[in-house]
């Protein structure tokens, strides 16, 4: 094979059991009496120790003959096998790949004291690996997975580049490290208490008061953590990580289960810790208008995810983003996809009436007295509409979408109807052996048609999970699967409740389209609760905004118009948003600056026409 190729054989795929080997019969160096594709265990001497089981298989990527014959790869019946191309810019060897046939990075993020460094790009492409690098939890081997690997020979590599001091500092043990997590819901299985205890027990900086009221958190902290909900805890465990006192922060992921006023919250919180505080701060972040408002510097990924990532020099954050959603990297001359990631232009696309599918009066509902309460106008929603739904949380959303279906009733407004509702939660909760296939066709007869696959699987690429069991999936592959559980389903509307958390940006727009073509080519009405603005902007027809004092008391309005509604909700969170000139995609403006006085004077937070 080629130096700038790599085969990949995805150990969790690979089932021997289940085959005849094709790959291997069908190889042809293996056809002329060449080891090209042998199993493990073939390879390997008997006390040698390798990943995966024997009769696994390993590829000789010295005698593979590259991606021009691939023959293995449309072979293998599990899709286990990749054979990749790599950019013909990468000149240099991998920082690290974990063994023959496995993951490989290329490139290393710059983490600078006063800064925050952005990473954007797809999952499964090497951040943790790069994290893991910089915190010297991991020595990177230089490719050399079979040699011993060693700070030495690492600093040589990054010897008269940005990272050499960094490394420096590394291999002498003085860099420490603060870690939030990108999954929060498993904090309560690793830390039994109460929030408090928690907080208290990171608190090196005496910072901490400071952000338990400014992320919001006080009604919580003598709460068990395993009763708070995932907005919670996710500013619980920013707080926790913000309160160390340590040299490099990296934070992975903080807007999930945020409404957009506590992203800026947090963003903000990130910013004074990088700048007053002069920390290294590394944050990966997939909703574009938080990272633009968050970062200094970005650092683009892309790759083929679960094979190679390549992670750029920085770039500014706003030429990054850009050359990101453009799929062009301008200074790599590297193009990373095939098409451009588009927004409306101007003003939102206006909606075209329709059939009613539901006329519904002013509502009120009660949970008692000094509980919470809503208060809903009466409305129409329309049949073959995407209706966003925004708002904070703790406000009724999911209390609306309750008495819709019926499962609480209103104190007070007759609803005459009742709906078949399909609902995908805003916590996935999944915690049992099924596997993925099985799970979908239980949901519906057409599981596996080519209408199904087109419609709801190819969009959401469900292809490479199927034979996975639901409890080994990661939380955007969980996600995926509850979007397509929920479409599959046989419904009168479909309800979403944050179906962007924890996927990517490639991802979020694939959910997208699948989501946005469904109603149209079936005529079906879909209701999306989400807080990512570039997800309601690229989706939705019409607005719903609530309003209120979260946890007490909230309020829905009519669905309105997108401009409407869209002003309606930032001019309550003081935020405006323009569009960029390359892109048209939505971005925030910095607090009082002149286009955001200008914006606001003239009473137009969602873009200025």
């Amino acid at each position: 094979m080629a130096d700038d190729s790599i085969a990949v054989v995805d150990l969790d795929r690979c089932q021997p059991d289940r085959c005849n080997y094709e790959c291997a019969n069908y190889c042809p160096p293996n056809r002329t009496g060449q080891e090209c594709i042998t199993t493990r265990e073939e390879y390997y001497e008997s006390d040698e120790p390798f990943d995966g089981e024997p009769e696994q298989i390993r590829i000789s990527e010295e005698i593979c003959l590259g991606e021009s014959c691939g023959i293995c790869v449309e072979k293998c019946p599990f899709d286990a096998i990749e054979i990749i191309n790599l950019p013909t810019e990468l000149e240099e060897e991998p920082v690290h790949r974990y063994g023959e046939n496995t993951f490989a990075l290329y490139g290393l993020p710059v983490p600078e004291s006063g800064k925050v460094t952005g990473i954007l790009g797809p999952n499964g492409i090497g951040k943790t690996t790069a994290v893991r690098a910089l915190a010297g939890e991991m020595i990177p081997n230089l490719g050399a997975h079979e040699a011993e690997p060693s700070w030495e020979a690492a600093l040589d590599r990054f010897r008269g580049t940005e990272l050499q001091t960094y490394i420096e500092r590394v291999q002498a043990d003085d860099v420490t490290i603060a870690r939030k997590p990108q999954y929060v819901d498993q904090i309560p299985s690793q830390f039994d208490g109460t929030t408090i205890e928690l907080l208290e027990s990171t608190d090196e900086r005496g910072a901490l008061d400071d952000y338990i009221d400014r992320l919001g958190i006080r009604p919580v902290v003598d709460q068990p953590l395993d009763t708070l909900s995932g907005g919670e805890l996710q500013r619980v465990a920013l707080a926790a990580t913000l309160a160390r006192d340590r040299d490099f922060y990296f934070l992975d992921e903080i807007s999930p289960y945020l409404d957009i006023g506590q992203r800026v919250t947090a963003a903000r919180l990130i910013r004074e810790l990088a700048e007053e505080e002069d920390r290294a701060v590394l944050a990966v972040e997939h909703d574009l208008a938080i990272l633009d408002l968050l970062a200094d510097t970005l650092h683009v990924a892309y790759g083929e995810p679960g094979a190679f990532g390549v992670i750029t020099d920085p770039k500014s954050v706003r030429n990054g983003i850009n050359e990101y959603l453009t799929g062009y990297l301008s200074n790599e001359n590297m193009r990373i996809r095939p098409g451009e990631i588009e927004f409306h232009e101007h003003a939102p696309r206006e909606t075209s009436k329709s059939t009613p599918l539901i006329e519904y009066p002013d509502i009120r509902k009660s949970y008692g007295e000094g509980e919470f309460s809503l208060e809903v106008d009466a409305g129409t929603i329309y049949e073959s509409e995407v209706l966003g739904v925004v708002g904070p949380n703790g406000i009724g959303k999911s209390t609306l979408a309750k008495l819709f279906t019926g499962a609480l009733e209103p104190d007070a407004g007759d609803l005459d109807f009742r709906l078949d509702i399909a609902y995908k939660p805003q916590y996935i909760e999944i915690d049992q052996p099924m596997r993925v296939d099985a799970f979908l066709s239980s949901i519906t007869d057409d599981f596996g048609t080519s209408y199904w696959k087109t419609e709801i699987a190819n969009p959401l690429q469900l292809d490479r999970i199927m034979e996975r069991n639901l409890n080994d999936l990661s939380g955007g592959e969980r996600q995926r699967v509850a979007i397509a559980a929920c479409l599959s389903e046989d419904a009168d509307l479909y309800v979403m409740d944050e179906p962007s958390a924890h996927l990517d940006v490639e991802q979020r727009v694939q959910a997208t389209t699948a989501i946005r073509r469904y109603a149209e080519n079936n005529d079906e009405t879909v209701l999306v609760i989400d807080h990512d603005i570039y997800m309601i902007d690229l989706l939705a027809d019409r607005l719903m905004v609530f309003d209120g004092e979260p946890s007490e008391f909230g309020h829905a309005t009519k669905p309105q118009e997108m401009r409407d509604g869209m002003n309606d909700f930032l001019a309550d969170l003081d935020i405006t948003f323009r569009r960029d000139e390359r892109t048209q995609r939505p971005r925030i403006n910095k607090p009082g600056s002149q286009l955001d006085r200008k914006q606001k004077k003239q009473g137009e937070y969602y873009y200025a026409p």
